[in-house]
């Protein structure tokens, strides 16, 4: 991962698995999807250090995409996609998926290009009988909850110019 000063933020999943015990969405044009997490899709929170709110992204192998912003935990709010678009490309062998997402943080706000930002992230497995892992560099306790304070613990510090 990394964000560049131009507003960039750079992301490549990799899944390493016998992809042929999975199930993996075809891929189609790329598009904003709905409950892709219900399906192998991998996913980012951002919130900036000095605010409780935050967003969510879900990236599907698919091609598509959803993007949600939140108030706090769990309060939803408006979200405009103008421009949000995400760049998204796969490449897969049959032991390995990875997937490479770019996105403007300027569509976001001015300041995820430069605050600290703390980040969550995290994968939804399909399993080919329909069965769902999930996985994230931090679980809280209990079942699993990517929405949780808990699981933002990759820090971006703040770009000075």
């Amino acid at each position: 991962m990394s964000r560049l000063q131009s507003g960039a933020l750079t992301i490549t999943y990799a899944l390493d698995a016998d992809l042929d015990r999975l199930r993996i969405p075809q891929s189609r044009l790329p598009r904003i999807g709905h409950r892709l997490w219900q399906h192998t899709c991998f996913e980012i929170f951002i919130r900036r250090k000095d605010i409780p709110a935050y967003h969510e992204f879900n990236f599907s192998p698919s091609g598509e995409w959803a993007a949600y912003t939140f108030e706090r935990y769990r309060e939803a709010a408006a979200l405009g996609h103008d421009g949000l678009t995400p760049s998204i490309a796969v490449r897969s062998t049959a032991k390995k998926l990875e997937l490479d997402v770019a996105m403007d943080l300027r569509r976001l706000s001015s300041q995820h290009t430069t605050h600290a930002l703390t980040l969550a992230i995290s994968a939804v497995i399909e399993a080919r009988d329909g069965s769902l892992s999930y996985w994230a560099l931090e679980h809280p306790p209990g079942k699993p909850d990517f929405h949780h304070s808990d699981a933002f613990v990759l820090e971006l510090d703040e770009i000075r110019n």
